[in-house]
């Protein structure tokens, strides 16, 4: 008897601090209430298919040795490369799909745009924004805007006359700290302009919640930038008589939106990383419920899901392309769709390696 109530006042004590746990233990956010448009159904635009179901792994990295090739970029002789989440820069060499070093930031190499002179421009999440030459050489171009320091640099594309235009996802938040900036909700991005010339940075665009993709349109005229956490993609025109004025270019997207690519000939690839999430999205509107799933153990709190997802957008925002593959031996996670000589190319947080998909021709 004295040991089973010795037992049942110990069960009491350790769910008492449990519950004290979930309830007070400090957190690193501070999260804001935004209530999410209901997600569109899988259907129509977005109507599911199983067209990824025929990509093409590229080369398989060992994960042992690199791993989530974020980005892709392909030089003036098709060649292929890819970061990966040990600082390694890679090519991709001949046909027999081997990979070889090509640099190393060290640090954690996201986005990946060649320059008109044949510089590798990669956004580095921990770096900041670099310039990589042809003999592998590392250059920081920039680590700060409005004397606030780069949290996260993620994602970035290239004018015509030279501009970098980029993200940081999170002046808040490392990388390795995503899903902090994704609970809380407070718009600590920034879309930011880089001019080599002058070497200055300045923020087009502030308060973004976890800013991502970034292209620029055909005729130069106005830029794309995503905004994951709130589902959506904004335009920014760079030129005309809306100049320095933003508007969203398409909202209430069924999935996390990440890197955005355009084709050059009217087209954008947009990636959605992983679709939308249920729970995730009943928790945004309720903050303190948001600071208790941080304080749970990370394999209880909302997670990528393994799916394939990439939509092809006209130059209104119009979705002209809907591709997806949801079966478990999916190139998951798409993080970004380069189109090159009838092939897209994809990279992924979620494999080992670069991912192609031969576009049907007309």
């Amino acid at each position: 008897m004295i040991r089973a109530k010795r037992f049942f006042l110990f069960l009491a004590a350790v769910i008492l601090l449990t519950v004290l746990y979930l309830l007070l233990w400090p957190v690193p956010i501070s999260p804001q209430a935004w209530t999410p448009p209901p997600a569109p159904p899988l259907s129509g635009p977005y109507e599911q298919n199983s067209k990824l179901a025929s990509v093409e792994r590229l080369g398989i990295v060992p994960a042992a040795k690199g791993f989530a090739p974020e980005d892709v970029a392909l030089d003036a002789e098709n060649r292929v490369y890819t970061g990966l989440d040990d600082g390694r820069i890679m090519r991709l060499e001949g046909t027999d799909g081997h990979w070889a070093n090509f640099s190393d930031t060290h640090g954690r190499p996201l986005g990946l745009v060649f320059d008109s002179t044949g510089n590798l421009i990669v956004a580095d999440a921990i770096k900041g924004l670099l310039s990589i030459a042809r003999d592998g050489s590392v250059s920081v171009l920039t680590t700060s805007a409005d004397g606030v320091a780069f949290g996260c640099t993620n994602d970035l594309d290239i004018a015509a006359d030279g501009t970098i235009y980029f993200t940081d996802a999170s002046y808040k938040f490392p990388l390795t700290n995503y899903k902090a900036d994704l609970m809380e909700h407070r718009g600590n991005g920034r879309f930011l302009a880089y001019d080599p010339k002058t070497k200055t940075t300045r923020t087009l665009l502030g308060e973004l919640s976890f800013a991502n993709g970034v292209a620029v349109s055909p005729d130069q005229s106005f830029a794309l930038v995503v905004e994951t956490a709130a589902y959506r993609v904004h335009r920014v025109w760079l030129s005309g008589p809306k100049a320095g004025q933003s508007e969203i270019f398409i909202d209430n997207l069924p999935g996390f939106p990440d890197g955005i690519t355009s084709n050059g000939k009217g087209k954008f690839w947009l990636a959605l990383v992983t679709p939308r999430d249920k729970t995730l999205d009943r928790l945004l509107p309720r903050p303190f419920l948001r600071k208790v799933v941080m304080r749970l153990p990370k394999f209880l709190q909302p997670a990528p899901k393994r799916y394939s997802f990439v939509v092809g957008l006209d130059l209104n925002g119009q979705v002209t392309d809907n591709l997806q593959n949801g079966s478990p031996d999916c190139y998951a996670q798409i993080a970004n769709a380069v189109e090159r000589d009838g092939a897209l190319y994809f990279g992924s947080i979620g494999e080992s390696t670069v991912g192609r998909y031969r576009l049907p021709q007309p």
